[in-house]
């Protein structure tokens, strides 16, 4: 059998391939004992190789055996495994939300047996059609399942994720002696324990994480702005073709876009970005139509480029283990690849913002549960948002954790409560909370160590092996200077230094609130408005998170300059406001009244318009802050009514003939400007055009 195997794989990999000793284990496991495997191996060394031999080994008795399913957590995964498994001869597809009108033919296919290998994603698990109608079947004549990317499995894991804890469902349902294969290559010991439990009675094959083609270096810089002066400076020079990984959307978007101004040929990739645009990137990459991808996480485990030379991080990954997963990316078919690091003083705080949307406290899950008990029919996670508050895609995560222990059940329409009891386990939650700290300082030490950074990775996911690797900087000294140009320094501050982001006008109030429903009427709508920047973006981003968390105080020098540059491009750049504001009009603020004062006064002065007054918050108004992170019902439901017009502002709204300028420091929900722009529309206003200082995200 060892050698029909071989012979597979040489029609996958090419006429020089071999299986390693462990990829020859897994398969001997996995077809002759129908045993459960759990493969901890690095990044490059083979693990789709053992699913694809043993599926044909099983599937080349004439379909007696049914088809492998493999569950795999990305779509670009999930498109490189599909030309892979074909190249060996293996009929595969995928079931994903990119496909929705091939599922019947693949369905019909599946219950023909002409399908040797089925990719579908963990989130396909929990569809109530999917789990109903499709999933039992798939179960009973499932020939191998895969589970790729097993650390998902952990809440231990750098990236767990709700939907994978429903594969103890799948497995319970599988037929005995179905054989069963985990595979990461990141993994700690106690997320492979973890995983290895879960699975039951497998055998654990670990392997040295040992990448020798990877070459670690760290690149301490002072600013963004000097970060993106290097790349300009340094990107031709980096081998081949590679991935730039930021931490957050607007990074992405703004170095790919800075980059692009200089002359490279880069895009960005992100998971807000349409699936056909995220397929032409990977394929613009795959073909060496590029310098790089400038990513966030959404391509950390998803993308297969065996000559990829080199990966370089904008701001550094929460975790040492999430890190050692992106940059083995790089370098899997050639000899060198070079992996920078070029950590921000940003990077804690983007890091707290992550932390902050974990498992909710007890008493919102309480909450959820005792809506759905009560409820007497299925609701949807729109119609809970007005019963609990929490932004939907923390509500959503909150659910499928619950869905998964047994308290609810997703079904048609929603989500029902099953009665079943449930224990908030405090202590657990806990520990992994403290385990994401111990990595964040972690990834701080990676960055400042002077011992060698791959032994470092290495250690952080228990090793055995882990020894001096002989190549990274600190083994070697630096490979690439840290000098930035003159030129690309300044054309960097130049960019980064632009000042103005729209804020969108909301056209649509929440679901489920009684209070209002359906569109915002013409007459209550605010127009689009300016800010400054996002609190996420590389330029102003760091300068206005520094104003908003220090003590109030008022509006500095360089942000007076930058509100001066927002206004004079909204007055005559490429989309101009329709009519010169009249008048300025505040929006008092109980965190920071005399920021806000001084923004809506200096405004007024450079513009020589009326200071009208202020917004005054009501005494039902929640407290300053208060539950802007929450979501937009509950945002609305607390907001509504809570401003009052104090009567000289009123009296001074009802004879402007112009649109009046309103003024805030911060816009997070939108629905604060939202509800004092159609306030102050109904007292007289004839449009309202919002400023402010920040737009949250």
């Amino acid at each position: 059998m060892r050698e029909r195997a071989e012979e597979i794989l040489r029609r996958l990999a090419g006429e020089h391939a071999r299986l390693r000793d462990d990829q020859w284990r897994a398969i001997s496991a996995l077809v002759e004992e129908k045993r459960r495997v759990l493969c901890v191996q690095r990044t490059g060394w083979g693990k789709s190789a053992v699913y694809f031999v043993a599926t044909a080994l099983l599937r080349s008795g004439g379909g007696a055996v049914g088809p492998t399913v493999i569950v795999s957590p990305l779509l670009a995964l999930m498109r490189n495994q599909v030309e892979a498994a074909e190249r060996a001869g293996i009929r595969a597809h995928t079931i994903n939300s990119a496909n929705l009108d091939e599922w019947d033919a693949i369905q019909a296919d599946i219950l023909a047996g002409s399908v040797d290998l089925l990719l579908i994603s963990p989130e396909r698990l929990n569809n109530p059609d999917f789990r109903d109608n499709v999933l039992p079947k798939l179960a009973s004549t499932t020939g191998l399942l895969v589970v790729d990317e097993a650390h998902c499995v952990s809440d231990w894991g750098h990236d767990f994720r709700p939907d994978y804890r429903r594969l103890r469902t799948f497995l319970a349902e599988l037929p005995p002696n179905t054989p069963v294969l985990a595979t990461t290559a990141t993994a700690n010991q106690r997320v492979t324990d973890d995983v290895a439990e879960q699975l039951g009675d497998a055998l654990v094959l670990r392997g040295s994480l040992e990448r020798d083609s990877l070459r670690l270096g760290v690149l301490s810089l002072d600013s963004p702005a000097s970060r993106l002066g290097w790349l300009a400076d340094h990107l031709e020079t980096l081998p081949g073709s590679g991935i730039i990984y930021t931490l957050t959307v607007a990074a992405a978007t703004e170095t790919a876009e800075f980059l692009r101004q200089r002359g490279f040929p880069v895009a960005s990739y992100s998971g807000q970005a349409e699936d056909a645009v995220r397929q032409q990137a990977e394929q613009d990459l795959l073909d060496n139509k590029l310098k790089a991808l400038v990513a966030t996480s959404a391509l950390g485990m998803g993308f297969d480029k065996p000559d990829l030379g080199f990966v370089v991080h904008l701001g550094a990954p929460p975790s040492p283990i999430a890190y050692y997963q992106q940059v083995g990316r790089a370098g899997r078919a050639v000899r060198n690849a070079d992996v920078l690091l070029l950590p921000g003083r940003e990077d804690a705080a983007i890091w707290r913002y992550f932390a902050s949307l974990a498992f909710p406290p007890e008493q919102q899950v309480r909450d959820v549960l005792h809506a759905l008990d009560t409820a007497g029919r299925p609701l949807s996670t729109q119609a809970l948002e007005p019963m609990v508050d929490l932004r939907r895609t923390r509500l959503e995560m909150m659910l499928k954790v619950l869905d998964v222990d047994g308290a609810v059940r997703r079904v048609r329409g929603g989500w029902v409560a099953t009665g079943e009891p449930w224990v908030y386990d405090t202590a657990r939650l806990r520990r992994v909370a403290a385990a994401r700290t111990e990595e964040q300082q972690s990834m701080r030490e990676y960055a400042a160590t002077t011992a060698c950074r791959m032994e470092f990775l290495r250690r952080g996911l228990d090793d055995p092996a882990a020894a001096p690797c002989g190549r990274c900087d600190n083994c070697t000294g630096p490979f690439v200077t840290d000098g930035v140009s003159p030129a690309a320094l300044a054309a960097a501050n130049a960019f980064l230094g632009r000042a103005g982001v729209v804020i969108a006008p909301k056209k649509l109030w929440p679901t489920g609130l009684a209070e209002v429903k359906g569109k915002l009427s013409a007459d209550d709508q605010a127009a689009p408005g300016r800010a400054v920047g996002r609190l996420s973006d590389l330029g102003w981003g760091g300068r206005l998170r520094a104003v908003l968390d220090a003590s109030d105080g008022p509006l500095p020098d360089d942000l007076t300059g930058a509100v001066v540059d927002v206004l004079k491009d909204w007055s005559r750049g490429d989309d101009p406001w329709p009519r010169r504001p009249v008048a300025v009009v505040g929006i008092a603020s109980r965190q920071r009244p005399e920021l806000v004062g001084s923004l809506a006064a200096r405004i007024a002065e450079i513009g020589r318009l009326p200071l009208l007054g202020f917004v005054e918050p009501g005494p039902q108004a929640p407290p300053s802050g208060g539950g802007a992170r929450g979501n937009s019902a509950q945002r609305v439901r607390a907001l509504h009514d809570a401003f009052e017009i104090p009567p000289d502002l009123a009296a001074a709204l009802s004879a402007v003939t112009g649109p009046v300028l309103l003024v805030d420091d911060l816009v997070d929900s939108g629905w604060t400007m939202t509800l004092v722009a159609r306030a102050l529309r109904a007292a007289g206003a004839p449009e309202v055009l919002p400023f402010a200082l920040g737009v949250a995200g």
